[in-house]
């Protein structure tokens, strides 16, 4: 009986499926510490690599053997905002690169005015869903210029910290007109700042239009409280679940006196400052979109955490933000979110701790605490163990894209945000104010492999409209071949038996990028 090429790539990548799918040890690294001598690192530098980026090509593992672990650290530490030209042309022509916020905030709004005047129902119902087309476009551009970096930038480190902040920071661009200053949020807030004070991020982040319509603020005022931004401030970005393993002692009271404090932190939405008299005039602040005006605010005094907040405006925010970030509960929680994130799903209590006080001796420097993580010990004894880190679907897809499509930069990335959708991990697309899970439970389903092997299957074959344009009129073809020096250098020293031999039966290319985009080795870094 003869099979179809598809039934027998099945057959092939069946046991890898089960086995990608299985629980895996957690290993035991003791987090001794000490030097460890440079032949040991060498033998690991290809996971250590795998870890500050998205995947080590030729060219990095190169530049780590040549600069050592702590040079090419600082070097990915030290890489500024700004793209390298190419990436800046192919981002520049998106049009999310070419307007602001405000100026997509203030067409939307003109637009909304324009289509409450229209007299027929059915012209009203095709102008609004006109409108919410070019809101879904408006997202898919952000994405796209968000995996054209993550996939094409050098400052590797830079995109993944993106990635890292945009999903603890986390908003929902189905939300309301997030999507409008979706584009904004990520360039002009987050992404800037992924390596400074964890303070000034915070405070970048609350005063940024999609998080303020997102939690809510933006409705917030004196006497029509909304306490849902004060809560997650608290629980989601800085002290962790009041009573959690961070440590945070807080209390209902303490969210309602914070909310208090965020009244009038708010969206300009109409373009024109608010009726003041001049004593509250001279406390009114306005940048782009953003505002804080008096005149919705509560002047009352509030007491947070224990201390007294005297009513003065945005001061209080400033103060209230200070404070909650140099709590140690503050250090602890975002500390051990990095090393879930980047070392184990379980990271080794010592190591928490040196970040955390990195974190406060510091005054939350996120690139020291990142040196103190990376250059670890317990990174090094988690490396050396065994200790796998399942990569969830963002890094699945960006790894196998680095890996496969890197000398061939793809002219369509449609299809990889979709994938990233069919993983259940769109971009921007969490619902919840928390973010997308970290940890390996969340994505090591049966039914999440099958998804990664039609993916797998789709990138190996070069079948992927990755080289089509928006039409789907093919620009080139062609499927990649995986067997670089990076492959034998760092991929297939970790391959296991059950993989080899579906590797060796591989009836061709693509058939053989497939099973390897699909093993069990390929799903950890």
């Amino acid at each position: 009986m003869s099979l179809s090429p598809r039934c027998r790539l099945g057959l092939l990548a069946a046991p890898l499926l089960a086995a990608a799918c299985a629980p895996f040890g957690q290993g035991s690294p003791d987090g001794t510490a000490g030097a460890v001598p440079e032949a040991e690192l060498r033998k690991t530098d290809g996971r250590w690599l795998n870890r500050v980026l998205f995947f080590g090509d030729d060219a990095s593992m190169q530049r780590l053997q040549s600069l050592g672990r702590a040079r090419f650290l600082d070097e990915q530490l030290a890489m500024p905002p700004a793209d390298p030209p190419g990436l800046a042309a192919a981002i520049a022509v998106l049009p999310v690169a070419q307007q602001t916020a405000e100026q997509r905030y203030r067409a939307l709004r003109a637009e909304q005015q324009r289509i409450n005047t229209l007299p027929d129902e059915d012209a009203k119902q095709q102008a609004r869903n006109a409108l919410n087309r070019a809101g879904n476009d408006a997202a898919q551009e952000t994405a796209t210029r968000h995996m054209l970096r993550a996939l094409y930038s050098p400052a590797q480190l830079r995109e993944q910290m993106t990635w890292f902040w945009m999903n603890h920071f986390s908003v929902y661009s189905g939300k309301g007109s997030v999507c409008w200053t979706l584009g904004d949020y990520e360039d002009k807030a987050v992404r800037p700042r992924v390596f400074g004070r964890f303070g000034d991020l915070v405070m970048a982040t609350l005063t940024a239009p999609a998080m303020l319509e997102f939690l809510d603020n933006a409705q917030s005022a004196a006497g029509r409280i909304n306490e849902n931004y004060a809560r997650e401030l608290m629980e989601l970005h800085t002290l962790g679940v009041s009573g959690g393993p961070s440590g945070s002692r807080y209390t209902q009271q303490d969210v309602q006196e914070l909310a208090r404090i965020l009244t009038g932190v708010g969206i300009d939405a109409n373009g024109q400052p608010p009726r003041l008299s001049p004593q509250r005039q001279a406390l009114y602040l306005h940048d782009g979109l953003f505002e804080f005006n008096p005149g919705r605010h509560d002047f009352g005094n509030k007491t947070l955490l224990g201390q007294r907040i005297d009513g003065a405006g945005f001061a209080e925010v400033e103060q209230a933000v200070a404070l909650l970030v140099r709590q140690p509960a503050t250090a602890r929680f975002i500390s051990h979110k990095l090393a879930v994130y980047f070392v184990a799903d379980t990271p080794p209590p010592a190591l928490v701790d040196r970040m955390a006080a990195t974190f406060q001796r510091s005054q939350g420097d996120i690139a020291a605490v990142l040196r103190t993580m990376f250059l670890a010990p317990e990174m090094q004894a988690a490396l050396a163990s065994g200790t796998r880190k399942f990569k969830d679907p963002m890094q699945y897809v960006t790894s196998s894209m680095r890996m496969a499509y890197a000398e061939r930069p793809a002219a369509n990335l449609r299809p990889v945000t979709n994938w990233l959708a069919q993983l259940a991990e769109p971009l921007y697309g969490r619902i919840t104010p928390d973010g997308y899970p970290m940890g390996e439970a969340a994505w090591a389903s049966s039914g999440q492999m099958v998804k990664r092997f039609e993916i797998a299957r789709a990138m190996g074959s070069g079948q992927a409209a990755l080289y089509a344009d928006d039409a789907g009129k093919p620009l080139r073809a062609g499927f990649p071949l995986l067997t670089t020096r990076s492959f034998y250098d760092q991929i297939e020293p970790t391959l296991g038996a059950a993989t080899r031999q579906a590797l060796s039966q591989a009836a061709s290319q693509p058939e053989w990028n497939t099973v390897l985009l699909s093993s069990p080795e390929w799903m950890q870094r």
